[in-house]
């Protein structure tokens, strides 16, 4: 199955500029979280959004170029493969003004239930609406 990206623009913050100059690495790892919490926020029905919140079990970044202060990156995510209670996100961040990609996240993430914070399966449509496993679950 195919499930649609979602994106949105950052314009590059003085605060965010570390002192080599450039977007500090952190930046991006809020970026990568932001721009899921919008997806989610955006995309999900305020049943789920009430029911079910997400946590982080693991980021990996690979970073290519440095963004830059007075640059606007665009942060595109995708949902990838859920099994059992692991959900992956895609993350890719690009400039702009030139379409450079800066960098490229994969992270993990668990839902939990908003009432109890204990991991929850997530019903069939909202997996199906944000992973490209199975309805069932199965890869």
């Amino acid at each position: 199955m195919t499930v649609p990206e979602f994106a949105h623009e950052v314009a590059v913050r003085p605060e965010d500029i570390d002192d080599l100059g450039h977007v500090n690495n952190i930046v991006y790892l809020r970026w990568v979280q932001d721009v899921a919490t919008a997806h989610w926020q955006a995309a999900a029905p305020a049943d789920a959004q009430a029911e079910l919140v997400w946590v982080v079990l693991r980021h990996e970044i690979d970073y290519r170029q440095a963004a830059l202060p007075g640059d606007v990156v665009v942060v595109r995510t995708r949902v990838g493969e859920a099994t059992g209670l692991t959900f992956e996100r895609r993350t890719a961040i690009t400039r702009k003004g030139d379409g450079r990609l800066l960098a490229e996240a994969r992270t993990l993430w668990c839902p939990l239930d908003a009432r109890t914070g204990r991991p929850r399966r997530v019903p069939a449509a909202i997996r199906a609406q944000f992973s490209t496993s199975a309805p069932d679950g199965s890869a």
